[in-house]
């Protein structure tokens, strides 16, 4: 059997795995020996990845980066991300719902981002842009924006994530104005009478320049995700796709890698990833895993966990 490099470490983000997703019984083992833990409160995806790498997370820019992800060009201006929401009036507050590409197709989104710049783009020099399921908001003056995306604030309360103090007064009447544009748009009509949710408001994040591009030392990505790849493309990382598998990832590697599973609910991908990189890390071509699964999970294995023959199963998996 053939000696892991101590460097063929793998930082691999996975699909939600607890809630009884994972039915695989071997699988279910096999992770309950290795160290686990679980974070209740989410955290943004790329933040988790480079905290695993140890390295800062980006303080702002986040959306600069996410279009650099997306179109290989580094934004000169100052860029926010500004992605669709749904806000929901309950009682005395109001809920966040993130509509990600899931919930809100780009045919939806395209006269929503029209509408919207042809309605503000001459208010304090904004303009509004759309690629894909992804928004942005570019402004010849930087901006007040809240500092996570709205994935990880999904049914949870926006106003303790939105900026305060003087300097938020352009980001609230800015996003006054956003509302009341979207407010009662055909396409929100049609999306209300099909039961889906309105897009009523864009949630405003990682306002920023995106950074000059520097060398730095990272191991090859594998992803599709577009902020995670505007980091790499930022420090003149090697990216690649995700590939659909583990396996094929090992083999562009010679050593290790970070590798992004696109985000989906179906167990067999998730499974499929998850034999892989036991296999892997059996045989010696990977040293060390670092999973990271969407629901908050967390695993750090080693070949040495198998020895952990009296853990069979875990709570956190539950």
């Amino acid at each position: 059997m053939s000696t892991a490099n101590e460097n063929s470490a793998a930082i691999i983000v996975l699909p939600a795995v607890g809630g009884g997703r994972l039915r695989d019984s071997a699988l279910q083992r096999w992770l309950a020996r290795a160290t686990l833990a679980k974070n209740d409160e989410p955290t943004e995806l790329l933040c988790d990845v480079l905290t695993s790498l140890k390295l800062r997370c980006p303080a702002q820019g986040q959306g600069a980066l996410r279009m650099w992800g997306q179109t290989g060009d580094r934004p000169t201006v100052w860029i926010a991300a500004a992605d669709p929401v749904n806000l929901e009036p309950r009682l005395d507050r109001v809920f966040l719902h993130a509509l990600g590409a899931a919930r809100a197709s780009a045919s939806d989104l395209r006269p929503l981002f029209d509408h919207l710049q042809s309605k503000l783009e001459d208010a304090a020099g904004i303009g509004f842009a759309r690629i894909g399921s992804c928004g942005y908001l570019r402004a010849n003056e930087p901006i007040a924006t809240a500092a996570e995306p709205p994935y990880v604030l999904n049914l949870q309360v926006p106003t303790e994530y939105m900026p305060s103090g003087d300097d938020a007064a352009s980001y609230r009447n800015l996003r006054s104005e956003i509302e009341m544009a979207l407010h009662d748009h055909e396409v929100n009509r049609r999306r209300e009478e099909q039961g889906e949710l309105a897009v009523n408001s864009l949630w405003l994040w990682g306002g920023g320049y995106a950074p000059e591009q520097e060398t730095v030392s990272l191991p090859p990505l594998f992803a599709d995700d577009p902020l995670i790849k505007g980091y790499w493309f930022s420090k003149t990382g090697v990216v690649e796709s995700w590939p659909g598998t583990i396996s094929s990832c090992i083999e562009s590697s010679g050593a290790g890698f970070v590798a992004v599973a696109n985000e989906d609910g179906n167990s067999e991908l998730l499974e499929n990833c998850l034999h892989e990189a036991r296999s892997a890390l059996r045989s010696g071509r990977l040293s060390h895993l670092t999973l990271i699964f969407r629901d908050g999970i967390r695993a750090e294995v080693r070949r040495a966990h198998a020895l952990r023959v009296w853990r069979r199963s875990s709570a956190v998996l539950n």
